[in-house]
């Protein structure tokens, strides 16, 4: 029985070439587009489950305001983990990691900038799985100045040697031991590192401090760990450990904290829920977002539906074809469950044939994909999960797509049938027609949303920024010429394509977020302190920069006592609440006994962005300092290759054997929304998918109610109608369900795409334009892919429509 229901299945496809493409052809791009998207949420929900201790591991987080500035952190004091595994029985463990920028390894001649450095407690190595295949697991991090790496790092450093107790030198220390070798971190992780240097080596991970926050620490728990009841201990345990910090370097009390609008809270994060759910400062690497993952299974299940709704759609508009077939069967003595049994074999042969079509079509695009998504997916054809998933998926795609034609095309009666009583095409198909809205309404929502990211992309790319990020160069890590810094810039300076130089560490980008506590006089209280990110900055920085000075004056080497002057942004200005702030003093802490320090306000720079454009523009100020990180480099040429050559000739002679890397600030400030840049790239090509696929669709339909009404366009050729006036017959049908689409999805696209617009702080209306623009541009593809079929009908010769009549 089964057999004859795929041989009568395989020669209905082959006896409708036409439609069988279509349906085949449009199922395999919707299910190929869901495979790669499954790939990528597949990836992202994995992140960090491969640990084995996984779900009893969590990363402590600090959060809180200071005088009405938030904050949330990543990182703790050096000293809370120690204080969790004491005070704690649930904790069993606990280790810190240290970023500490991208220091440069020296090994022989080769030197290597190591991107991925961190410092770590020795029990990282046991709490995150990392098995040395090189090296003592027991001792590899416990002394001072050694080093682990990974398979990867030891190669690139070592080639073939064995790296166990090679010494290298690590920035200007030359005793640094590589003690043990790891295999490379799982990509799927929320943290990516190469080598560990031993906290041991830190003075400062030995302080017994709270405030100072710079460490990313988690603790393992027990399996029945109460965490409800840890967090209730956590006020308690801050009142014991932090109040006396603050009582003693910003005279605040725990028990009035609030009373000035000031809070500080402790919390646990799973680890699992890291790569998704967070967005904390002080995070070791950049999150992902469980929107995006929800948006892009969203997008998947919608192509799908629209490649299913394509085979219903046309399943139904040929029903006129099959109803004598039907009648016939019925008469012959075929029951109902077989004819519906019947149809889902032709269903389910479509499917099949489109999952292999697709996973091939995934195979070929997964590259570019990969490259959009900025992954490293593929397709595991040897999975059994993955086998299991494509023969469910058959199942599934099969009955969904098929389900209805079946039940509808059993159900007709054999003596109507037979009479030839039955009519079909458009007007004969109201849940047709509902599909059909469907269809575009979804595209229409793909296509808004893809506008709509593109015009915020474009409003952070053009938008005033309070600096001018254009034709800055940077030199990365200046501080490689030493004594000869200021040798180098001197010489820069003069070079006539260059307008001028500075030197710093830092630069208006999120990376910069250096943040101290800053009080509004010499005297701490509870009420006069701001939490600020400080820059440590050179004479010429705001020039360079752009920046434009309100009130007072950049900082001068005419005037000495600018070594004590401080230049704050507007936002400082209303959070200390100045009238006239030129000449007012701000404390700055100094040390970890509480000296304050008196600084001068000289001038107030006109805010600008220093975050991203989801932050508001918080408090922060400018210091001189001898922080070398960065040299600036604002150019007025158009001639970049030939500066460069010329720049890093004057590197080679004043920082001999040092590497020369340059960069400029626009490119780093586009990188800072890659996220929001691949969004749009992925949205723009699945909404052209789904076009694609609704297209495909809608030219099978174009062409059955054509041939539906030929004779009917063959009449009216005879009566005197022209071809527009039969196009526009055949055409309004569908561009009336277009219109009903845009007027369903354009709101259902306003209010998501609205949401997501909220997680910006400064961002871009949805003008009117946007759905101007897609409700023209839906209903031109829409009339455009009818108007073959109409135009063929049409301009058709009515003698042969009306010869058989």
């Amino acid at each position: 029985m089964y057999r004859n229901y795929l041989k009568v299945a395989f020669r209905s496809l082959l006896r409708n070439k036409f439609y069988s493409l279509l349906n085949i052809s449009g199922l395999a791009i919707g299910i190929a587009c869901c495979i790669l998207i499954m790939l990528f949420v597949t990836d992202e929900l994995s992140y960090d489950k491969h640990f084995e201790k996984a779900d009893r591991i969590h990363r402590l987080t600090m959060s809180g305001a200071l005088n009405g500035s938030s904050f949330d952190l990543a990182v703790v004091g050096p000293s809370v983990g120690k204080a969790m595994l004491d005070d704690y029985p649930e904790v069993v463990e606990y280790g810190r990691f240290r970023g500490n920028g991208s220091p440069f390894i020296r090994y022989g001649e080769n030197v290597f900038k190591e991107e991925n450095f961190v410092w770590a407690d020795h029990s990282i190595l046991s709490i995150f799985d990392m098995d040395l295949v090189l090296g003592d697991p027991e001792t590899a991090l416990v002394n001072p100045k050694s080093l682990v790496m990974s398979e990867t790092a030891a190669k690139k450093y070592f080639g073939s040697e064995d790296p166990i107790g090679k010494t290298i030198e690590f920035g200007s220390n030359k005793d640094y031991s590589v003690t043990g070798v790891f295999k490379d971190v799982p990509k799927n992780s929320h943290f990516e590192f190469d080598v560990l240097g031993s906290m041991e080596t830190l003075d400062e991970a030995k302080r017994p401090m709270w405030l100072s926050m710079n460490f990313q620490t988690y603790v393992v728990l027990t399996e029945d760990a109460d965490i409800a009841s840890m967090q209730a201990r956590f006020p308690e345990m801050l009142k014991r450990y932090v109040g006396p910090e603050l009582k003693q370097f910003m005279n605040m009390d725990w028990d009035e904290m609030g009373d000035a609008g000031s809070d500080m809270a402790f919390g646990m994060q799973p680890l699992t829920d890291i790569h998704l759910h967070s967005d904390l400062q002080g995070e070791l690497a950049a999150n992902g977002d469980i929107k995006y993952v929800y948006i892009f299974s969203a997008i998947a299940l919608f192509i799908l539906l629209i490649a299913c709704i394509n085979f219903m759609n046309l399943a139904t508009a040929r029903s006129a074809h099959r109803a004598k077939e039907v009648g016939v069967r019925k008469v012959l003595g075929s029951l109902k469950l077989q004819l519906v049994n019947q149809f889902l074999a032709e269903s389910l042969l479509i499917s099949f044939l489109s999952f292999l079509l697709a996973i091939g079509l995934a195979y070929v695009a997964l590259p570019f994909f990969n490259d959009l998504s900025n992954k490293e997916l593929s397709i595991p054809f040897t999975n059994p999960v993955f086998l299991g998933s494509v023969f469910l998926g058959v199942l599934m795609v099969g009955l969904l797509a098929g389900s209805y034609p079946a039940f509808f095309l059993s159900a007709f009666q054999p003596v109507k049938v037979l009479k030839g009583s039955l009519s079909g095409g458009m007007k004969s198909g109201a849940l047709r027609n509902v599909l059909v809205v469907v269809q575009f309404c979804t595209s229409i929502f793909l296509v808004i949303g893809t506008l709509v990211i593109l015009n915020q992309l474009n409003f952070i790319q053009n938008k005033s920024l309070g600096f001018d990020r254009d034709q800055v160069l940077i030199i990365n890590d200046a501080y490689l010429a030493r004594s000869n810094v200021q040798a180098l810039k001197t010489e820069i300076q003069t070079f006539p394509e260059v307008k001028s130089v500075s030197v710093s560490g830092y630069l208006p980008t999120p990376s910069n977020n250096n943040m101290n506590v800053f009080i509004k006089g010499l005297v701490a209280s509870q009420d006069n302190q701001v939490l600020m990110s400080n820059w440590y900055v050179d004479h010429d920085y705001i020039e360079t920069m752009g920046m434009e000075m309100v009130a007072g004056r950049s900082f001068s080497k005419d005037f000495a006592t600018d070594s004590l002057g401080i230049i704050i942004n507007e936002a400082a200005v209303k959070e200390f609440g100045f009238e006239d702030p030129i000449g007012q003093t701000i404390g700055n802490f100094v040390d970890m006994q509480g000296t304050i320090q008196g600084l001068k306000v000289v001038g107030v720079v006109k805010d600008f962005h220093y975050r991203t454009l989801k932050d508001r523009i918080a408090p922060m100020c400018m210091m001189l300092g001898d922080n070398a990180g960065l040299m600036s480099i604002k150019v007025n040429t158009n001639d970049y290759s030939g500066l460069i050559a010329k720049v890093e000739d004057s590197w080679t002679r004043l920082a001999p054997n040092q590497p020369f890397e340059t960069s400029f600030l626009d490119d780093r400030f586009n990188r800072i929304y890659d996220t929001e840049q691949r969004l749009g790239r992925i949205f723009g090509v699945f909404a052209g998918l789904a076009i694609l696929i609704a297209c495909l669709g809608l030219f099978g339909l174009a062409s059955y109610t054509a041939e539906n009404r030929i004779k009917e366009v063959g009449i009216r050729k005879v009566l005197g109608a022209n071809v527009g006036q039969l196009v526009f017959l055949l055409s309004k049908d569908m561009g009336k369900l277009v219109l009903i689409a845009f007027v369903i999805g354009a709101p259902l696209a306003w209010y998501f795409m609205n949401s997501w617009l909220s997680g910006f702080e400064y961002r871009t209306v949805i003008g009117w334009y946007v759905f101007a623009v897609t409700a023209v541009g839906a209903l031109f593809i829409a009339l455009l892919t009818m108007s073959y079929q109409s135009l063929k009908a049409a301009m058709g010769n009515p003698v042969k429509a009306l010869r058989s009549e």
